[in-house]
């Protein structure tokens, strides 16, 4: 057998004030032909898994590109459409083979394209004719299109967010594939649309239970895979929104089944699954009252890994206000302030602007006294099993003791390595300031006294019934308080 593999991925925050280039996709992750790392990335497990199931199998894989940009704005068009064409080259002259496995995000839009991974899978569907098998990984934080469902043969999204199944997922899709190809099964598959987008983080019930109970399914019976899509709220594209995707072996009427009665189960979870996110000043009060420590306070829309810039200010603002000492925070992005840093150098006391830089409603850029405690070339954190580039990263010193990273590569916060790489014991430190919605809880609950979701006003569209969707035609709940009514009259 000749199976190809390749990954184009990111996510797309349409309403973001920043763009995506080719030069975030070097700045993040591209491995040329062959040059994929041992280690996955968050949508490349697929090669890591292929890599082994073909030196054990005896067959041939041929690599193609991987690449991933933190998520940001829309892509430059002359940049997908760079890489899209380079990977379908790739495929062309790996011809004849008999499968194709894409590591994919599913939420990534360019310009002239709302839809790249549709457009992406059709091309390659055109490529190889209607009998080679296509096998694709998406994030749940995606956009599950008829374009996509139609030209790919299997389907597979992680189920758990925070994402700590995404080598599971790419281990399933590997897996489906070389079955599908030994004539072990014959995959047929059923999509329901849930109408509604929601947080739906799957470490904490109703959630929790529901993807146990989904887990359980897959290889019962004629079930082959269960997915979820939760949909990605800062996307305005036509298919946002959370969808069940159900592959069976050869029964497409259980597929239909199952994917209705789960989807209307999820629809049933509406406005109960996030966990409670406060203001500010009642996040900062819950933490000075409480004993615990280390206490994680995370800014949930600030988030880089949602697309936004990563440079808001208006929770250390409100942490300086406040006179605390005993703190850190990891991380704001402002890669000239760090070059300010290195170019002052370790020890060096110096007046800092930061923060506050890409965006209106941000707050202001901070003005500052700071001690620079520790400079790094090529910082990183754990995500997982994955590794996460910070870039060149300084920690300053505030006038008050609290010390904050600067990180010239955008990244959400993950994982607790993000301070010690940095010289900072995070347990030590009484309160602990992140940006992430929730992918930092596996990690950051293993250290947390408490956790505490604080709710920040900012670049991120959180309120989808005031976002100002253009390109959603369909009714979605909370925009309709009762979608299916409304699809019915």
């Amino acid at each position: 057998m000749r199976i190809f593999c390749a990954s184009i991925a990111t996510e797309t925050n349409t309403f973001s004030p920043l763009r995506t280039d080719f030069s975030d996709f070097k700045e993040s992750f591209y491995a040329p032909p062959g040059q994929h790392p041992v280690t996955p990335t968050l949508c490349s497990a697929v090669f890591t898994e292929a890599r082994v199931r073909a030196a054990k199998e005896g067959w041939d894989l041929i690599e193609g590109t991987a690449t991933w940009a933190e998520p940001g704005g829309l892509v430059n068009r002359e940049t997908y459409e760079q890489l899209r064409d380079e990977v379908l080259g790739q495929l062309r002259a790996a011809m004849p083979v008999d499968a194709v496995i894409l590591g994919l995000h599913g939420a990534m839009v360019a310009q002239g394209y709302l839809d790249c991974e549709g457009d992406l899978v059709s091309r390659v569907r055109d490529i190889v004719g209607p009998d080679v098998i296509i096998g694709t990984s998406y994030d749940p934080h995606s956009h599950l299109t008829e374009q996509r469902i139609a030209n790919a043969d299997i389907i597979v999204a992680f189920k758990e967010f925070p994402h700590t199944d995404f080598v599971d997922a790419g281990r399933s899709v590997v897996d489906l594939v070389l079955r599908t190809l030994r004539g072990e099964i014959k995959p047929t598959k059923a999509v329901f649309d849930c109408h509604m987008i929601e947080v739906l983080p799957t470490s904490r019930e109703p959630m929790r239970s529901f993807i146990d109970r989904a887990k359980a399914m897959e290889g019962a019976g004629d079930v082959l895979s269960v997915s979820f899509i939760h949909g990605f709220m800062a996307g305005d594209v036509p298919d946002l929104g959370a969808k069940v995707i159900v592959t069976t072996n050869n029964n497409p009427a259980k597929a239909s089944e199952l994917a209705q009665k789960l989807g209307q189960e999820l629809f049933g979870f509406r406005g109960t699954t996030r966990p409670s996110f406060v203001t500010p000043d009642v996040a900062l009060d819950q933490a000075l009252a409480s004993d615990a420590r280390p206490i994680v306070l995370t800014d949930v829309w600030d988030n880089p890994g949602g697309g936004v810039p990563g440079d808001s200010t208006i929770l250390l603002r409100a942490v300086m206000a406040r006179g605390l000492g005993d703190f850190a925070v990891g991380t704001i992005w402002d890669p000239m302030a760090v070059r300010i840093c290195i170019s002052a150098g370790e020890g060096a006391t110096l007046p800092l602007r930061f923060g506050g830089k890409t965006g209106a409603h941000a707050g202001a850029p901070i003005d500052a006294e700071v001690r620079v405690k520790k400079i790094r070339r090529d910082s990183w954190q754990y995500f997982g099993d994955s590794i996460v580039p910070l870039g060149d990263c300084a920690v300053i010193e505030l006038p008050g003791g609290g010390e904050v990273i600067l990180n010239s590569n955008r990244s959400q916060s993950f994982d607790p390595s993000l301070f010690s790489n940095m010289g900072i014991d995070p347990t030590a430190k009484k309160y602990l300031f992140i940006k992430s919605t929730n992918h930092f809880y596996d990690a950051f609950a293993k250290i947390a006294g408490e956790i505490i979701y604080v709710d920040v006003h900012g670049p991120y569209p959180s309120d989808p019934k005031t976002n100002g969707y253009h390109h959603l035609t369909r009714p979605i709940w909370p925009i309709v308080d009762d979608p299916f009514a409304a699809i019915a009259s």
